[in-house]
């Protein structure tokens, strides 16, 4: 940087510039993984990996590191985070040994652990716990502000941080806490991506599809954030952060045509049938196991094509896919160059910034070769046992497939709840070392149960104990009450022995398990709500109204003010009427006077004509009588 440019800037930001001037480099890579698994599955793990050098991250600047989530470590004083999302099942008997020895992937649910500056007690550490939890939920739109005291433990021997800390790890605090009955959602992916520099807009990000993701058997998304010191002199330490997203799909499944989602059983026409079965016949059909692998294409198997290359530090010589598979077997790329590397097995491609990467698998009908899986260190399951609504006991087995012993740490996070009888803890054909046990307080913390075990090689041990089943209130049920309670799965991590150290660091999760508790019956209490809801409504109203009202005779009821208003709007408005009908009627009235005179008028002198000519007609008769009468 010229020495005018500096001069121009302030003090701060000059001492800044010299300092990032010294550094090294911010950097960024991606890398996608494809694996073809036995059963027609497929395995596929992405790795997006960003550094910042501390100088720069103290200092607030950040190039590819992603600013929301720093300014949460920062405030929470976190040395060193680990964040898992998962859902589903890893089958280690078909598919071998756990990705990455295990160390990227979660238990059921939600897992969290972390190294927090204590700040000289444990009230403080607490506090920031608290707020990173708080933070975190609201980053990853996840519940994990339900991570309290009482599902928080402190482990001793399961977690080593994976950075270097120096002189401060003294002063640092584990802090672990599972949700087992989260649901990992594309809620939870959407924010995964806006960490990345690309924003899922190009590179290998692009082929993580919500809808193909958790329809996996099985799939893991994991945050890791610590400080990385190579420890060469004169070079200052850097804070990286690798998000990672693993995933076990069924081609067949994520193949399936989007207009149409709903699985169907094949035509009969289209099953080959096993004939060299005795019960097969002209209406019985045994499918005939496979013989080879379907054709696959990476675009519909993940959902479409990568969009071009993130092209951010890119060296020359790096690769953005591998792909292993046995080397007879055809692959077709579009879209990237192949790089020629000494390797049989694993093929690697170069992304194109222009067009977009596709992987095409034709059908292979011999029969099937694929990589040699590795034997997993160690197969364990979890489930509990008994009847009734008391009580019930806890059965893990353990079992070694290699011919050394393993010495390991077996870790559980129980509810407070769920109250274990330690006196009946018992460990067969294995060895118990040490044990570190802190116990539950009700409504305050769980049980922190860890226990270093040896087991014999190629044996299988089993570990039990007794619990008792707490009754809860009934404002403390979740709504769905009579599904159940889940319990997190337990942590096992295998450590260096003298025997062997192959597998030391690996890790092993059981799945998680569902508790039932005794549920009263919700029914009963809105029942008996509505039922004296009535009762209390008709009586006291009926009480009410005898209490408050005052009976008396119409007659002695005073005319109310306003009915006297209304009296006299109706008068006058039947008066304005009356006045128009009045008028009306004496036009009607008199127009029929007038008619009925001159009717009158014409038989009065017509009478009075004829009463003249009688008149006039009489007295010549009398004329005509008296001349008779005289002789």
């Amino acid at each position: 940087m010229h020495l005018a440019t500096l001069l121009s800037l302030p003090a701060s930001l000059a001492l800044l510039s010299l300092s990032l001037a010294s550094v090294s480099p911010h950097s960024y890579t991606e890398h996608l993984h494809l694996l073809p698994l036995p059963q027609s599955h497929l395995h596929a793990h992405f790795n997006f990996t960003a550094t910042t050098p501390l100088s720069a991250y103290e200092s607030s600047h950040f190039r590819y590191f992603p600013r929301s989530l720093a300014q949460i470590l920062q405030h929470t004083r976190t040395k060193e985070l680990h964040l898992r999302f998962t859902t589903g099942r890893w089958d280690d008997e078909a598919w071998g040994a756990r990705p990455l020895e295990g160390t990227r992937e979660g238990g059921t649910g939600v897992e969290l652990w972390a190294w927090v500056d204590r700040g000289g007690s444990k009230t403080v550490a607490e506090e920031r716990w608290s707020e990173l939890v708080n933070s975190l939920s609201g980053l990853f739109c996840a519940s994990l502000n339900f991570i309290d005291s009482t599902k928080t433990i402190r482990p001793v021997r399961t977690f080593e941080p994976e950075g270097d800390h120096g002189e401060q790890k003294g002063n640092l605090q584990l802090l672990h806490g599972m949700l087992p009955h989260e649901v990992v959602c594309t809620e939870n992916l959407t924010p995964f991506l806006k960490l990345l520099p690309c924003k899922g807009k190009a590179g290998i990000s692009t082929l993580l599809d919500g809808h193909k993701l958790f329809d996996a058997k099985w799939q893991s998304m994991a945050i890791d954030v610590r400080p990385v010191c190579e420890g060469k002199i004169g070079e200052e330490c850097v804070l990286e952060i690798q998000q990672s997203v693993s995933m076990a799909l069924s081609i067949s499944r994520s193949m399936r045509d989007r207009h149409d989602p709903i699985p169907r059983p094949a035509r009969i026409e289209d099953v080959e049938c096993d004939e060299s079965k005795p019960w097969n016949g002209h209406d019985t059909c045994f499918p005939k196991a496979l013989t080879g692998e379907p054709a696959w294409t990476l675009s519909k198997v993940l959902g479409h094509a990568a969009k071009g290359a993130c092209d951010l530090e890119r060296d020359d010589q790096a690769f953005d896919v591998t792909l292993e598979v046995p080397s007879d077997r055809p692959v077709n790329a579009t879209g990237a160059s192949e790089l020629t590397l000494p390797s049989t097995t694993r093929r690697h491609y170069r992304l194109s910034s222009s067009s977009s990467f596709d992987l095409s698998l034709p059908t292979q009908s011999s029969p099937i070769s694929f990589i040699a899986l590795s034997i997993p260190p160690l197969y364990a399951t979890r489930q509990i046992a008994g009847h009734g609504q008391e009580r019930g006991s806890m059965h893990t087995t353990l079992r070694n497939p290699h011919a050394h012993p393993l010495t390991l740490v077996y870790m559980e996070t129980l509810p407070w709840y769920l109250r274990p009888y330690m006196h009946t803890l018992r460990l067969s054909n294995g060895k118990q070392e040490k044990m570190y046990y802190t116990p539950a307080l009700d409504r305050e913390r769980g049980t922190h149960l860890e226990l270093v075990l040896t087991i014999p090689a190629q044996s299988t041990a089993t570990l039990t104990y007794d619990f008792e089943k707490a009754v809860l209130r009934y404002t403390e049920y979740p709504p769905d009450a009579n599904r159940g309670f889940d319990v997190a799965p337990a942590v096992i991590r295998v450590l260096a022995s003298n025997a062997s150290q192959d597998y030391a660091g690996s890790y092993v999760r059981t799945t998680s398990l569902l508790l039932s508790l005794p549920t009263p019956d919700f029914s009963m209490p809105y029942n008996v709500i509505i039922l004296t809801s009535t009762v209390i409504a008709l009586g006291f109203g009926s009480l009410f109204n005898l209490l408050t009202r005052s009976f008396v005779l119409a007659e002695e009821v005073p005319p109310s003010p306003l009915a006297g208003i209304v009296r006299r709007l109706q008068g006058l408005a039947q008066g304005m009427l009356g006045k128009k009908g009045g008028a009306a009627e004496a036009e009607k009235n008199s127009g029929t006077k007038e008619g009925k005179v001159t009717e009158i008028s014409e038989p009065v002198e017509e009478e009075t004509e004829g009463k003249a000519n009688g008149i006039a007609n009489g007295h010549a008769d009398l004329r005509e009588r008296k001349a008779r009468e005289t002789p």
